[in-house]
């Protein structure tokens, strides 16, 4: 059993989340706080999924922070291995590292009362007292597997593409691949070709747009890195995934003409037209993730893979049974089938004030005050939490605004001298009840799918309902009338 430490500032998780918020601590004067880790190295989501063909789906010069641009991206869509190099660059630049506590697994968050501050427990035993709690688990992170009887029963190596076991040889093998997501459009392309037959189990076709990468030349490199010229770069891009918000944000009608690129696409890549009509979806364009790929198609067209949307009715020990009776012998079984994201905060065992438990707090749905704090959780700050999601533009450019929000908290701290602010239930009910209004009219409640966008009442507890720049002007201020302060 560990002593207890003491930190000013306790930090969860170093992905994006994490490594933005120390190196913004550092900058406003804040030095003493710690970056608890569970694994053994730093990266979050770009350390965990390793599958093939792993990459981001937005452009490299926005999916990163806007405070340390890299003129030296070598695609449009950085593949992961880069981006897990970006932040390691970061963390050593700005003085990170020191500040990390790698293996502390946190499992337990609870407020004491009486000393004003938090208790914060890890899986070895280990606690840290701190005044202030910042969350950087991210959403991503807990696989999600689908309930299909039989589950267990198979006999053969069977992973999430989240947990890639790359100690399975998959050449020569029969794959199957259930789920059809963001993260299987890229590794289907990868595997297809050394698999002697490889059958996709599509539940729901996605909506799939080309995508637009190519490697940068050494010429634009170097173009980028002169004064003002990666800056305008990324300005451009910013400017120009703010404009599919049109179709979110305001009239679903707007959208259809990413409905007419994203048919022109699939009728470009497949020519036969019973394997297209299986591929076209039926629900409104933006109800799910739009998925960019220009490679997945193609895959699917091979003669050694076969597309089933039959669904499962069961698996067995060495098969996979359709709805329609059919039985298909596999040896490996891949599930992309996404992430717990709801759950991911929702699980967690956090006791606020007077032993208030965040499953009793967000028993009638998971909401944030702007998606960073909960009634009655005092100096707990969410980063990418309830709401704060996109669909059409870089979350990191949302980490940033609410790391910024949470420095404002803890600005307003220090010029009152209070021990802790807790935002008041009052406003945090106005402000959600608002945000839920909007998104009730908009594509993500209205599209005709069901997407992981929204929890088991059907209510969209993921994504935010408007542009960036509109959350980025919401956040750049605290309204202290909002908080109530704890001397």
């Amino acid at each position: 059993m560990e002593t207890t430490t003491r930190s000013g500032i306790v930090i969860i998780g170093s992905g994006f989340s994490g490594i933005g918020m120390a190196v913004k601590l550092k900058e406003a004067g804040y030095h003493d706080f710690v970056i608890l880790e569970k694994a053994a190295d730093l990266g979050g989501t770009w350390r965990d999924n390793v599958y093939p063909g792993c990459a981001c789906d937005v452009p490299s010069h926005m999916y990163s922070f806007s405070f340390e641009l890299n003129p030296s991206w070598s695609r449009m869509f950085s593949p992961r291995q880069e981006i897990w190099e970006y932040m390691r660059a970061c963390v050593d630049k700005y003085g990170v590292g020191p500040h990390l506590r790698y293996g502390r697994h946190v499992v337990g968050l609870e407020w004491d009362d009486d000393a004003r501050e938090w208790e914060v427990t890890t899986e070895d035993g280990g606690v840290w007292r701190a005044n202030a709690v910042v969350s950087g688990i991210g959403a991503l992170h807990i696989p999600k597997f689908p309930e299909i009887p039989g589950r267990d029963s198979f006999a053969g190596p069977s992973f999430h593409s989240a947990e890639w076991d790359h100690s399975v040889d998959l050449s020569g093998k029969r794959v199957a691949v259930i789920g059809t997501g963001a993260s299987a459009i890229q590794f289907v392309p990868r595997i297809a070709p050394e698999v002697a037959h490889l059958t996709v189990f599509q539940r729901t076709p996605p909506w799939i747009q080309p995508k637009p990468d190519f490697a940068f030349p050494p010429a634009v490199k170097r173009a980028l890195a002169l004064p003002g010229a990666a800056r305008t770069l990324r300005t451009g891009i910013y400017w120009l995934l703010e404009t599919r918000a049109l179709g979110f944000a305001v009239d679903p009608r707007l959208m259809k003409v990413h409905e007419r690129l994203a048919l022109r696409h699939l009728e470009r890549q497949v020519p036969d037209p019973e394997l297209r009509a299986k591929l076209t979806p039926d629900y409104t364009i933006g109800c799910k993730r739009i998925l960019i790929s220009s490679d997945y198609y193609p895959a699917l067209t091979r003669p050694n893979v076969t597309l089933e949307t039959s669904g499962i009715a069961s698996i067995t020990e060495n098969s996979i049974v359709t709805a329609s009776g059919e039985e298909i012998p596999v040896d490996v079984i891949i599930y992309g089938t996404g992430f717990k994201v709801v759950d991911a905060l929702q699980d967690q065992r956090i006791i606020g004030r007077g032993g208030l438990k965040i499953q009793e707090a967000w028993r009638e749905g998971v909401e944030a005050y702007y998606g960073v704090a909960t009634a009655g959780f005092p100096n707990l700050f969410f980063l990418l939490g309830p709401n704060t999601g996109l669909g059409h533009n870089s979350v990191v450019f949302m980490i940033e605004s609410q790391v910024h929000y949470v420095l404002e908290c803890l600005r307003l701290l220090s010029r009152t001298k209070a021990r802790a602010l807790d935002v008041r239930p009052q406003h945090q009910r106005s402000y959600n009840d608002r945000l839920q209004e909007r998104l009730r009219r908009l594509v993500w409640n209205e599209g005709g799918c069901r997407s992981w966008y929204l929890d088991e009442h059907g209510v969209n507890r993921t994504i935010w309902p408007g542009f960036t720049f509109e959350y980025w002007a919401r956040t750049r201020r605290i309204d202290p009338a909002a908080f109530e302060l704890i001397y």
